[in-house]
């Protein structure tokens, strides 16, 4: 038997299960593109006003980290540079967790088990799940080229942006594979893939914020960090700035690198097993995994504490800027309002506009921890743990709320700590904002992440087959509805769905207690509904 027999069926297997799922991907993306395009024309109907926006946003580190680099000033280089950077983003997870989901999660599930007692081949798997991902990237880049194409904007570059984003889901689409292989579990080649992501992002954003400015201050030339990113060669095929068509080439070329190293290390493995194992535990349990909270944080303590690590660093990186930004946009009042756009609100001191603007940003952050937390619940029921626990003395309620206050506390901590060393490094640099403001500034977030966390469990309790989609689905949306709703033009009755559009935009205005106190009412009362969902029903197993 061949080692790809089977590969036709599994295709036509994978379709049927993301029927749902990876048409919101991509129709939710284009929808965002239409807005993106629509509302660049309407703001920037001029030459002359885009040039005031590019050279402002082109001198600021801050907005090139976010943005990635212009290229020029025609309206479709506009539109490049708005919003090629977070569409890059949202296709590389697309397909990091499509992969994930038809191959490791597979074999979790036990799904893979069954499915191999048919006449299916050893690598059939993995092809299956990398012909199904490769459909959804054209398909991506298809739509976002239709996209731009009905904004009336030239061929080329719509061309152009749609082949980045195709190549560039792609290119993580392989390093996912590699994942899928590396990790016993799902949830753990998630994160390895979605950290991935962030990591390159990070990288191409210091390699654009480095770069050098044209004369005119219409472009930027990335420093050499951005080729070390694929997120990065996705911006520098310059869709609208002279195309560079050869520089496609690079993500394919991973892709194909990934993939032959993927179906490798699928020859050098057990079904089931990962190239990294999982540690065996000691034979006796230690007095803290005596109770379900000690079992909550001993199950979430490595991540917890990668996560925390994660935005203190990242915080360092921040604080570290605000000198900077007031020093080179101080007297540019283009950036001044897309830096309030993006905070959410406004105020004389643009310094705490953008530490308000980076405080939505480590509201996000912390929302992508509590959904990665609260979908242990979800993992820990299939794998069949959560039989074993919930068959003692230990109440369902008791154990989805010993996970929750696991969570909250996490992301409490990483909110006030992400905020403390903003200010530690902005009082370094000179800055006078103050670190115990900007750690409060943190938390005021804490409510906003909280309304996700409240909608996993709901999720959880009431759908839980759809719940991991719907997580991550709804943290997309609450980013970019409440974080970019503001630059993609979107209606503020469409921006209100977002939790993140509520908070305060601290420091830069005066913290309120009622819209927090509102949100953290939703929150209570999502998660309470999701626990009373899950008492009604069967466990999965």
């Amino acid at each position: 038997m061949s080692a790809y027999a089977g590969t036709g069926r599994l295709v036509r297997l994978a379709a049927r299960r993301d029927r749902i799922q990876l048409p919101i991907w991509i129709l939710a993306s284009a929808g965002l593109m239409s807005a993106g395009t629509s509302a660049v024309a309407s703001e920037f109907p001029t030459e002359a006003s885009r040039i005031t926006a590019l050279q402002g946003a082109g001198s600021s580190p801050a907005v090139l980290v976010m943005r990635g680099v212009p290229v020029g000033s025609d309206l479709g280089a506009l539109v490049n540079f708005r919003n090629l950077a977070s569409i890059l983003v949202v296709v590389a997870l697309m397909s990091t967790f499509a992969v994930v989901r038809h191959t490791r999660q597979n074999e979790e599930t036990g799904r893979a088990e069954l499915i191999g007692a048919g006449a299916v081949g050893r690598h059939a798997p993995l092809t299956a799940a990398l012909v199904l991902v490769f459909a959804a990237n054209v398909l991506f880049g298809a739509a976002m080229t239709l996209t731009i194409l009905s904004g009336g904007l030239p061929a080329e570059g719509a061309v152009a942006f749609g082949a980045a984003s195709t190549v560039t889901g792609l290119a993580f689409a392989g390093i996912a594979g590699i994942a899928a292989q590396l990790f016993q579990g799902a949830r753990a080649a998630n994160g390895f893939a979605a950290s991935t992501v962030g990591v390159f992002y990070l990288v191409r954003g210091i390699g654009d914020a480095l770069g050098e400015r044209s004369a005119d201050g219409l472009t930027v030339t990335p420093n050499w960090l951005s080729w070390l990113s694929p997120l990065g060669w996705g911006a520098l095929v310059r869709p609208y700035g002279q195309e560079r068509w050869w520089v496609l080439a690079l993500p394919l070329a991973l892709f194909a690198v990934c993939v032959a190293v993927a179906f490798a290390l699928v020859d050098r493995r057990d079904l089931g097993a990962g190239l990294i194992p999982d540690r065996p535990g000691p034979a006796h349990a230690s007095r803290g995994l005596r109770s379900p909270l000690g079992l909550a944080w001993r199950l979430n303590k490595g991540s917890t504490i990668g996560w925390v690590i994660g935005a203190a660093v990242f915080g360092l990186g921040i604080g570290s800027l605000g000198k900077t930004v007031q020093d080179a946009l101080g007297t540019n009042a283009g950036v001044v309002e897309m830096m309030e756009g993006l905070a959410g609100g406004g105020g004389p001191d643009l310094v705490a506009i953008f530490f308000a603007a980076m405080m939505n940003t480590y509201g996000a952050l912390a929302a992508g921890f509590v959904i990665q937390a609260l979908l242990r619940l979800r993992s820990e029921e299939v794998g069949g743990t959560a039989e074993a626990v919930l068959s003692t003395a230990v109440g369902r309620i008791r154990w989805v709320g010993s996970h929750v206050v696991c969570t909250v506390i996490g992301a409490a901590v990483m909110l006030v700590l992400a905020g403390a060393f903003t200010g530690l490094a902005d009082a370094a640099s000179g800055g006078d904002v103050g670190v115990l403001t900007l750690a409060g500034a943190g938390l005021a977030q804490l409510p906003a992440a909280l309304v996700v966390a409240g909608v996993v469990v709901l999720a959880f309790g009431g759908l839980p087959r759809l719940a991991v989609g719907a997580a991550w689905g709804m943290l997309v949306l609450s980013i970019a509805f409440g974080l970019f709703g503001d630059l993609f033009g979107l209606p503020q009755v469409v921006r209100d769905l977002s939790p993140f559009t509520h908070v305060p935009a601290v420091p830069a205005v005066d913290p309120s207690a009622t819209p927090l106190l509102a949100l953290t009412a939703v929150a209570v009362a999502l998660t309470a509904a999701g626990m009373a969902l899950f008492r009604r029903r069967d466990l999965a197993t």
